[in-house]
């Protein structure tokens, strides 16, 4: 057994239609219908360019297989997501027109520049860019 890559992550929002247009907007995915039983009103994924789910945004009410408490706010024991990207001055673009705050770091050692920034639902995200 071995884990081959991050297949997606999960966020429950009070505000379903603001976040998936969030990442919509700033990355670029695709929003889609989650797949029945979900309803286009309490859930919507977000697909890249090769067709990858890598976002599944449920509203509060969405049913789950497991179920547990959900809090809105920032993300408690997951300090951060992490995505590979590419394009960072565009990236920058983007979130200086939206206003967004950010945080930069340039690792040296191994080529990667980050952008920190958190999506409306406190989601602390980290972008990576290896040699860009």
């Amino acid at each position: 057994m071995r884990v081959n890559a991050l297949d997606h992550v999960n966020i429950i929002t009070g505000d379903l239609d603001g976040t998936a247009r969030f990442y919509q907007e700033l990355f670029g995915l695709e929003r889609c219908d989650a797949p029945p039983p979900l309803t286009p009103q309490n859930a919507q994924w977000m697909y890249d360019g090769e067709g990858r789910a890598i976002f599944h945004i449920n509203s509060l009410d969405c049913p789950r297989a497991y179920d547990r408490e959900v809090r809105e706010g920032p993300t408690g024991s997951i300090h951060h997501v992490a995505l590979s990207c590419s394009g960072h001055d565009e990236m920058l673009a983007r979130l200086d027109a939206r206003g967004m705050d950010r945080k930069l770091n340039h690792i040296e050692a191994i080529g990667l520049r980050q952008i920190f920034t958190q999506d409306p639902n406190g989601v602390l995200l980290e972008l990576n860019f290896f040699g860009d």
